[in-house]
């Protein structure tokens, strides 16, 4: 594992560990955030503990072009019981992804610095929010860095029933249409899976990351 110091700087993926840690350390500065997404690296560590940096062996993706809408989350949206819109609310988004409780955890990752960087990173239209609104209420929502051609998911948080499904699709969708080549879901969990998303190889995902 590489300890990280003031330099600009990330070792190779592939010396990850087996659960996929590459480094530890450095900061969270708007320079060392873009270096490690644009090397398929993030952050991810608990507020007691130093910066950890990923690179997991296995990466959970969407193909936008691929992607198909589930009859329930079609239903829903036929329904029309949200409104969705994007960017107008990243602070909001990331607040409540910061407090929103999850089941079986305990605390969260994303800290204040983890909150003042990646707000710093929206200003500078590099990080992007989907909002999930009802009835004029931020009921849910997701945020993430945009690459230009694969966006990293980064949270999503859901007040009702749904709503974090919502914003999903939507993002989806929106990628779609503008010929994203992947959305980046980082590591596998069942809700994820169940949404649509599914792991390729880092090899693979860097290879399209690179492209």
């Amino acid at each position: 594992m590489y300890f990280l110091t003031k330099e600009l700087y990330f070792p190779p993926v592939e010396e990850a560990s087996y659960e996929g840690i590459l480094a530890v350390g450095g900061d969270l500065s708007v320079e060392r955030l873009l270096l490690a997404y644009r090397n398929g690296i993030f952050p991810w560590f608990n507020e007691d503990e130093p910066i950890l940096w990923w690179s997991p062996p296995e990466r959970m993706v969407v193909v936008p072009q691929l992607y198909k809408v589930s009859k329930s989350i079609r239903n829903l949206l036929n329904r029309k019981l949200f409104d969705v819109t994007f960017n107008q609310d990243f602070e909001g988004v990331i607040r409540q992804c910061q407090q929103i409780e999850r089941q079986g955890q305990e605390g969260t990752w994303i800290t204040e610095a983890i909150i003042e960087s990646y707000t710093q990173l929206h200003k500078m239209g590099l990080a992007k929010s989907v909002e999930v609104w009802q009835n004029g209420d931020l009921v849910g929502g997701l945020y993430g860095v945009d690459l230009g051609h694969v966006f990293c998911g980064e949270s999503m948080f859901s007040k009702v029933s749904n709503a974090s499904k919502i914003a999903f699709v939507a993002l989806v969708q929106h990628l779609k249409e503008h010929n994203y080549k992947l959305l980046d879901c980082q590591l596998h969990n069942d809700y994820l899976e169940q949404l649509g998303a599914f792991e390729i190889s880092r090899d693979t995902f860097i290879k399209v990351l690179k492209s």
